[in-house]
């Protein structure tokens, strides 16, 4: 997914009420972005941090700015771009689908975002294909590393997250495919549930696993250019 033109370059000042991040641009200009993030970005909101943003396609929305990456390092490893923009994982996810890069999904005729199924929700991507059972497939944005190499998911708690694989479990129950992708939005060999960080989250992600929902892990190819889903890595077996 390439971005639509250049990013812009800044030193954060600071993220605040969750959505909003003032920005230093490279000129001197001050501005205020739109932080595409509700998670606790441990790690990924340090005053003074070089960020990335990408200007707004709306031309009347008050924000005209989008936070979308910033470079640290992660878990005390070396600078890396890390992607913090959480409306991007399905994106990302769409293009591999339809470009064919993710091994698991190849075959389906049919992808169908945002389509109703279980209690009041909307899964991410419905995957068809004429005589085989449908795949519900949910994708989650993961940017956690406190241990280089190692991402994490969640960063905080995310009992809406939980609640999409109780969901899942009951889709595998009733005999469809059920599925999890982690978008890991930076560079890491292995990926884990941040258990300490949110237990019930851990509790259903144990559930999903046991009744039959896939669980795996991509990360992405970070540039100043795109943002590209890459490569599986390994998911840590549940302790």
């Amino acid at each position: 997914m390439r971005f639509q033109e250049p990013l812009l370059e800044g030193r954060l000042v600071e993220r605040y009420k969750r959505f909003l991040a003032d920005v230093v641009l490279a000129d001197g200009e001050q501005v205020t972005a739109h932080c595409a993030n509700p998670g606790a970005m441990m790690g990924l909101k340090e005053p003074g941090s070089r960020v990335f943003l990408s200007r707004a396609s709306n031309p009347n929305r008050k924000l005209k700015y989008n936070w979308e990456l910033v470079e640290v390092p992660a878990g005390g490893g070396p600078h890396q771009l890390v992607g913090i923009n959480t409306s991007r994982p399905n994106l990302l996810v769409a293009e591999a689908l339809r470009e064919g890069r993710l091994a698991p999904f190849v075959g389906y005729d049919r992808v169908r975002p945002e389509v109703k199924y279980g209690r009041n929700s909307r899964v991410d991507f419905l995957l068809e294909k004429d005589g085989e059972p449908p795949c519900y497939l949910e994708v989650k944005n993961c940017h956690l590393m406190r241990e280089a190499g190692f991402a994490e998911f969640p960063d905080c708690v995310a009992a809406r997250s939980a609640k999409h694989l109780y969901e899942l479990s009951d889709m595998a129950a009733a005999g469809a495919r059920a599925a999890l992708v982690y978008v890991i939005q930076m560079d890491a060999e292995r990926f884990d549930v941040a258990r300490d960080i949110d237990p019930a989250y851990d509790k259903a992600f144990r559930h999903g696993l046991a009744a039959g929902v896939e669980s795996y892990a991509y990360i992405c190819r970070m540039s100043l250019d795109e943002v590209t889903v890459d490569r599986p890595v390994e998911i840590v077996t549940p302790r």
